[in-house]
C-alpha cells in the first residue's frame, strides 16, 4: 500500500519514525508529511531515512506535483496521523487547512484516515475535544488509542500514543476488510506501454529534425496509470521533463524514431496495452555526418529524407487477443475524417484527436482538448481541461 504518515507537534511525535519503520517493513511505500513543530520532536533527516522519501513540510514549497496536496493524496491509499494533537482534531472537524499537514487531510477521504490521538488527559476529556472525535467518527475517520499510562507532564492518565506496532496493527487490519482503495488500484497487475515527447532525427554531429512536442501528455498518461495500479514502460523522446516520481514507472530514453521503434516493439508483447502519444518524426535523412557540416559558400543545402518506420501501424499489426491499442492524431484540417481514417488503416482500439485550431490544445500547453474515438464509433469529447485531467478521461474511457 502507499501510505502518509502525518506528524504533528506532539512529545509523543519520537515515536513516529518507528512507526514509519514498521510499515517500510511490511512491505508499504511511506511518505511523510509534518507540521513545523513537528520537527522541535523529530527531523527531517530521521523521517526521509526512514521512509526513504523526500518529507512534505511546506504548502508553498516548489516542487513537481504543482499542488502536492492533491498529488499525495491521489497517491496514497490510507493516511496515519502520529501523533494527533487536539490542535489538529479541531482542525480537521472544522474544516482549516493553514499549513502542509491540515490541508493534506482537507483532501483526503476521510474513510482513509486513521488519528493516533496524544495528548494530556485534561485535554482529552475536554468537550471540545469529544465533539470534534465525534464529528470525525461519523464522517468515517478511524482512530487508535489513546491508552492510559504516564505522560509527558508526569501524570498519570490517559492520553498517551498507541505504540507503533499497534498503529501498523489497526492500518493493516483496516485495509485488510475495506473497499476503498479498489478504485485506486483497478489496473493492479497490468503493464501498460506509453510513448511520449518529440523524436530527434540527425542531420549532423549538431543539427537535427524535431517537433514542438513536450511530452507533458505522455507523462500524464504514464502518471495516471501508475496512479490506477499499472506497471508503466514509459519510452520517452528528448523533453525538459524530469522522472516520474512513482516505483510503478520505469523510462526508457531515446532520441530517434528508430529507437522508439526497437523499444516499443520489444516491449508490447508483454503489455496489456499501449497509448501512443509520441510525435513521431515521419522522416529521416538518408545519411548523417558525423561532424558539423559547413556552410558552402551561398549555396543551399539540399536533405533527402527517407521514411521512418510506423511504431503505431506495427504495433496495430502485433497486436494479441486481449491488448488495447491507443494511438493519437494531431490534426489540422478534416480532424474526424482523418483521425477515424488513421485507426481503421492501423488496426486501433482507439483514437485521441485534437486539433491545432483549438486554443490551449496540442504542442507545449499544460492543457489539451480532445476527441476520443474508438473503434466502434462511439466518441467521447472533452471540454478544454488540463493534460493530468485529460489523461484521467482518456484512461477512464480506454481501460472500462
Amino acid at each position: 500500500m502507499h501510505i502518509i504518515v502525518g506528524i504533528t507537534g506532539g512529545i509523543a511525535a519520537y515515536k513516529t519514525p518507528e512507526l514509519v519503520r514498521l510499515l517500510v517493513k511490511a512491505g508499504h511505500e511511506v511518505r511523510c508529511a509534518v507540521t513545523e513543530h513537528a520537527l522541535q520532536f523529530t527531523t527531517r533527516a530521521t523521517l526521509e531515512t526512514v521512509s526513504s522519501n523526500p518529507l512534505y513540510s511546506d504548502l508553498f514549497a516548489g516542487n513537481d506535483h504543482g499542488t502536492e496536496h492533491i498529488s499525495l493524496k491521489d497517491w496514497a491509499d490510507w493516511m496515519i496521523v502520529a501523533p494527533a494533537t487536539a490542535n489538529c482534531i479541531g482542525k480537521m472537524a472544522n474544516g482549516i487547512a493553514d499549513d502542509a499537514l491540515s490541508t493534506l487531510l482537507l483532501a483526503m477521504p476521510t474513510q482513509r484516515v486513521l488519528l493516533a490521538p496524544a495528548m494530556n488527559s485534561q485535554m482529552w476529556n475536554h468537550p471540545s475535544v469529544q465533539h470534534n472525535l465525534e464529528v470525525l467518527h461519523q464522517w468515517g475517520v478511524h482512530t487508535v488509542g489513546p491508552e492510559s499510562g504516564v505522560l509527558a507532564c508526569g501524570t498519570d492518565g490517559i492520553g498517551r500514543m498507541a505504540e507503533p506496532v499497534a498503529i501498523a496493527d489497526k492500518i493493516r487490519d483496516l485495509a485488510a476488510s475495506s473497499t476503498t482503495i479498489t478504485p485506486q488500484r483497478r489496473l493492479a497487475n497490468q503493464r501498460w506501454l506509453v510513448t511520449a515527447g518529440p523524436t530527434y532525427e540527425r542531420i549532423d554531429s549538431v543539427r537535427f529534425i524535431g517537433n514542438y512536442s513536450s511530452g507533458k501528455m505522455g507523462y500524464a498518461l504514464a502518471e495516471a496509470l501508475a496512479k490506477a495500479g499499472a506497471e508503466v514502460e514509459l519510452v520517452s523522446g528528448p523533453t525538459a521533463l524530469g522522472d516520474i516520481d512513482s516505483p510503478n514507472v520505469n523510462i526508457t530514453r531515446i532520441e530517434s524514431a528508430r529507437e522508439m521503434y526497437a523499444a516499443a516493439t520489444r516491449l508490447f508483447p508483454s503489455c496489456h496495452g499501449a497509448i501512443l502519444s509520441a510525435a513521431v518524426a515521419d522522416y529521416r535523412p538518408e545519411s548523417t555526418a558525423d561532424h558539423k557540416l559547413k556552410k558552402q559558400g551561398d549555396k543551399g543545402m539540399t536533405l533527402h529524407l527517407v521514411q521512418n518506420p510506423d511504431i503505431l501501424a506495427t504495433l496495430g499489426s502485433m497486436k494479441g487477443t486481449g491488448q488495447t491499442l491507443v494511438g493519437f492524431a494531431l490534426e489540422t484540417d478534416n480532424e474526424m475524417a482523418n483521425a477515424t481514417g488513421k485507426l481503421q488503416r492501423k488496426h486501433l482500439d482507439y483514437i485521441v484527436m485534437n486539433s491545432l485550431r483549438d486554443a490551449g490544445a496540442g504542442f507545449g500547453f499544460d492543457t489539451n482538448k480532445v476527441s476520443i474515438i474508438a473503434a466502434d464509433g462511439q466518441i467521447t469529447e472533452s471540454p478544454l481541461l488540463s493534460k493530468k485531467e485529460i489523461a484521467e478521461l482518456i484512461i477512464n474511457t480506454v481501460t472500462n
